[in-house]
């Protein structure tokens, strides 16, 4: 071999090392957004990078590797700038609430990202033989419920909300209202329809609040 072509070689091996990971999963995600895990091949995901096929291995295993990366990488750059709302202590919980959701209904009408949640989008398109991918979707998607039955837990705590408020079954009313809102997006609403949605749970918020548990109920 030549001195030229050796090189060329080091080169060739030397780009790996270039690979920007954050670009690359920005890239898939949009990917992925748009047409879903199981509409998504290999060779979409090396087009739309740019990176080579043997790169994407090296970095993320398969696709699979590359789509749960994604959605840790939605999570991080999406997801969390309207859930840290709701860690605002110079906001009441209405507040934080109506916050929270008008952040989340204009992250999903924003038009720089295709529309809608890239979780329930995704979550929606899967078939049987993607399982354990659409239990770790699953899994992602209860966590909202989870973080807001948690702040409504703690708002109890420190006498914002009343005790005996059915914190899981308002978790589980602001979640689905989110769900919803997603579903709308994605059919062509625009922020100021998904605002009027909010409009309306803000109007019965006071209602809301003050369902009790079941137990309370009972006693």
């Amino acid at each position: 071999m030549s001195t030229e072509q050796t090189a060329l070689v080091r080169k060739s091996r030397g780009r790996p090392k270039q690979f920007d990971r954050g670009t690359a999963l920005s890239k898939a995600l949009n990917l992925f957004w748009r047409h879903g895990y199981e509409a998504t091949s290999l060779a979409d995901l090396v087009e739309a990078t740019g990176a080579k096929a043997p790169t994407l291995y090296a970095e993320f295993g398969n696709k699979e590797g590359m789509f749960r990366a994604a959605v840790e990488h939605y999570l991080a750059t999406f997801y969390e700038k309207s859930l840290c709302l709701l860690g605002k202590d110079d906001l009441s919980v209405e507040q934080a609430v109506e916050q929270y959701l008008r952040t989340t209904a204009e992250m999903f009408t924003d038009c720089d990202t295709p529309s809608g949640c890239f979780i329930i989008n995704a979550a929606s398109g899967m078939s049987a033989a993607s399982q354990e991918i659409s239990e770790m979707l699953r899994s992602r998607h209860l966590s909202q419920e989870r973080t807001l039955f948690e702040f409504f837990e703690k708002k109890k705590l420190s006498g914002e909300f009343p005790n005996d408020t059915d914190s899981s079954l308002l978790a589980k009313y602001v979640a689905t209202t989110v769900q919803g809102m997603s579903v709308q997006a994605r059919d062509g609403a625009s922020n100021e329809q998904l605002g009027s949605i909010i409009d309306m749970l803000m109007y019965v918020w006071p209602q809301l609040r003050t369902v009790p548990m079941k137990s309370a109920v009972a006693h």
